[in-house]
């Protein structure tokens, strides 16, 4: 791809695109398209993103099911011989200067060498949400034809069982069976308050040793602050200093998002198995089980929703952030739980349906709580988006409805803004933002059904046959469950179940 500057001409739909959300969506995606993959932002994010591109496949599927099956095809060549898909593909045409940390900080094709590292292409060490597999899905239900016809999902498969097996069995640092982040940026909401007190521990580097690309772009009072991103780079430099060995650092945290979304997309394997001639049943199965560790290790009963969990201390770590919420997606949720849920989205904490009628990013009571600096408090599209889902799954037709529309409403106003102010829907942060866009296109095209039950392209168990669990069965003994140590080896379709 050529490197764009900021300002480019195409970062925003073409003043003479027809004026209707839709068009303009897909401006944003065709502008941020770079021929093999999509930007989140031309300025502020001018590389390939693991998270947002599956986000942004989701979307793209609606225009053009080639081009969101190549957006992941061209996401999982970059893939580690270990397995881990990494946070970031560098697009070879940026200047360094451009993004930080940039290829050179990283030295994926030394420093990753022992786990595997791709040698033609550089990326970082880190890893973001696995959110891959979902987007596989969802991407090949979009045109059946001719996904099959390209061998898309046979090709993509045993990938994707790679990347939850390096996820289960390598990163399940505190031995309960959930994965663990070790940075911040790879559970996605990279400043949240939730990382403040096992971030404490953590010396910063120099600020005289790195220069922060992103306030090029934005404003001081919408981004990390300094403390925060000097101790953001010791991390990863530490992480890459030991060749991006797991388990060696001093920041390992399980976060109920990112599981939630491994056990999410733990599903979608299983539907992709039985696509493509196996039975699945092993890998809902352990979805279902992961389901139950997950309350039991990170479920907090007395505050209604999930906590995050300090693996070096063994503790909760207690701040309301809305990865919290995110487990609202999974279909095997106890009522009882999916209950308390909805109710703490609604209650005073987060007070989903008022101001922007989005959902804020931390405790809107919270002593770290600001409006306007990245994940301590703005709204998120990519996090609504899984709200509404999850709602919609658990049977919350009103307000999933009541969701999209603020969704939509809010997206189109802000010219598909990065994030938003909670009370008053402000735009902050990047506009023409990828996956805002993306996801737009999906709520547009995939509106509730008639009777309101999710429609193909929602999560959860109902759209092949299994139906509803209605709720995991014997939680209290699911402590220290291994569920990815059973079953097939990793050349079997049912994948990736090798101990």
């Amino acid at each position: 791809m050529a490197y764009d500057p900021p300002h480019a001409s195409h970062a925003s739909p073409a003043p003479h695109a027809p004026h209707s959300l839709h068009a303009r969506a897909a401006g944003v995606l065709d502008g941020n398209w770079t021929g093999t993959s999509t930007v989140p932002s031309r300025g502020l994010y001018p590389h390939q993103w693991s998270w947002d591109s599956a986000f942004i496949a989701i979307g793209l599927r609606h225009l053009s099911p080639l081009r969101a099956q190549t957006e992941l095809e061209t996401l999982l060549d970059a893939q580690w011989g270990d397995g881990r898909v990494p946070h970031i593909v560098f697009h070879p045409s940026v200047p360094l200067d451009a993004y930080f940390p940039s290829p050179d900080f990283w030295r994926s094709t030394t420093a990753g060498r022992t786990a595997g590292a791709p040698r033609t292409v550089q990326t970082s060490g880190i890893v973001q949400p696995p959110v891959h597999a979902l987007a596989a899905w969802l991407v090949h239900r979009a045109d059946p034809g001719l996904s099959r016809a390209r061998g898309f999902l046979a090709r993509v498969y045993p990938r994707l069982a790679a990347w939850h097996r390096y996820l289960l069995h390598r990163r399940d640092l505190g031995g309960g069976g959930l994965a663990a982040v070790v940075h911040p940026w790879e559970q996605g909401m990279d400043n949240s308050p939730c990382w403040d007190l096992p971030l404490s521990r953590i010396p910063p580097a120099p600020a005289r040793s790195f220069r922060r690309a992103d306030l090029d772009h934005g404003s001081p009072g919408d981004r990390p602050t300094d403390l925060d991103y000097g101790r953001y780079v010791r991390l990863a430099a530490d992480y890459r200093d030991t060749g991006y060995r797991d388990g060696t650092g001093a920041f390992a945290v399980e976060d109920p998002a990112f599981n939630a979304l491994l056990i999410a997309s733990e599903h979608a394997l299983a539907r992709i198995a039985r696509e493509l001639g196996a039975p699945g049943t092993a890998r809902h199965a352990r979805a279902e089980r992961l389901t139950a560790v997950l309350v039991e290790r990170l479920w907090r009963e007395r505050e209604g929703m999930f906590f995050c969990r300090d693996v070096h201390t063994g503790e909760p770590i207690p701040e309301r952030g809305v990865s919290g919420l995110v487990p609202l997606l999974l279909p095997a949720l106890p009522r009882e739980i999916t209950a308390a849920l909805v109710r703490t989205a609604c209650g005073p904490h987060f007070q989903l349906g008022a101001g922007a009628g989005l959902v804020p990013s931390y405790d809107l009571l919270g002593e770290a709580f600001d409006p306007h600096r990245y994940w301590r408090g703005p709204a998120w599209f990519n996090t609504a988006w899984l709200v509404e889902r999850g709602l919609r799954l658990h049977g919350e037709r009103e307000r999933a409805d009541a969701l999209r529309a603020a969704f939509l409403r809010t997206a189109d106003a802000t010219g598909f803004a990065e994030y938003v102010d909670p009370y008053t829907g402000e735009a902050r942060g990047a506009r023409a933002f990828g996956w805002t866009a993306a996801l737009a296109l999906d709520l547009l095209h995939d509106p509730p059904g008639p009777d309101g039950t999710p429609g193909t392209g929602h999560t959860g168990t109902r759209h092949d046959g299994t139906g509803r669990s209605g709720g995991v069965k014997g939680i209290k003994g699911a402590r220290g469950v291994k569920s990815s140590k059973s079953g097939k080896g990793a050349g079997g379709v049912e994948g990736g179940e090798r101990g």
